[in-house]
């Protein structure tokens, strides 16, 4: 039903070589791969599936701020990524729960932790193109927020906003993140309300994963 919002500039996605797939039937203009047919064509057997000889073989280079040095892309293995897919279920989040996530997708702890975490336990995943302190607990009332993946300047930033009606109104029930430090973890407990947090660190290169469940 977006495709139509598509279209009018289909053919400069093509030219940059932007593969456009829809859901949908169609008919669609040539180039456009309709994914509905190949679905209902496909088999529910798995045939051929891939699957890499050694799980600790790069699945990926993702970007590193540069903890154990400068900044640069860092190898990722299968198996690390496979771990991530149980990152939320780690600390207490269910299918159930809707996840806002603000973080760049280019670190991660959005993209792996927070993306592929989310498809682990089959959440929904609100991402948010820039974070903003001021509509902040807007969002998460519009949205039905349960679950606030943070890097702790963020509750920072929260927690220096004026005071405004309504910040206690919420669904919000976990903060899970890394760098929240201990006046602003307070704080932010004591203004927006019973908030779990679960702090978390690790490292992109690193092979060592923390969390603080007892807060």
């Amino acid at each position: 039903e977006l495709f139509g919002s598509v279209e009018p500039i289909l053919s400069s996605l093509q030219e940059e070589g932007v593969m456009v797939w829809v859901l949908g039937k169609g008919p669609y203009a040539p180039g456009v791969v309709a994914l509905q047919e190949l679905l209902d064509e496909a088999s529910e057997e798995l045939e051929d599936v891939w699957q890499p000889q050694d799980l600790n073989e790069t699945s990926l280079y993702i970007f590193t701020s540069g903890t154990t040095g400068l900044p640069k892309a860092a190898r990722v293995s299968h198996l690390k990524s496979i771990m991530c897919l149980g990152f939320y279920d780690l600390v207490g989040a269910s299918s159930r729960d809707v996840v806002y996530l603000a973080l760049p997708l280019y670190h991660m702890a959005g993209s792996l932790l927070g993306v592929v975490g989310c498809i682990g336990i089959g959440a929904t995943c609100v991402l948010k193109e820039k974070f903003s302190a001021s509509q902040f607990w807007d969002d998460c009332r519009h949205e039905g927020i349960t679950v606030f993946q943070y890097i702790g300047e963020l509750c920072r930033y929260l927690v220096n906003q004026p005071e405004r009606p309504g910040e206690r109104q919420h669904g919000l029930r976990l903060a899970v993140g890394s760098g929240l430090r201990p006046d602003v973890w307070k704080r932010f407990q004591q203004r927006f309300g019973a908030v779990r947090i679960v702090e978390t660190y690790g490292m992109t290169e690193g092979n060592v994963t923390l969390f603080n469940y007892t807060g």
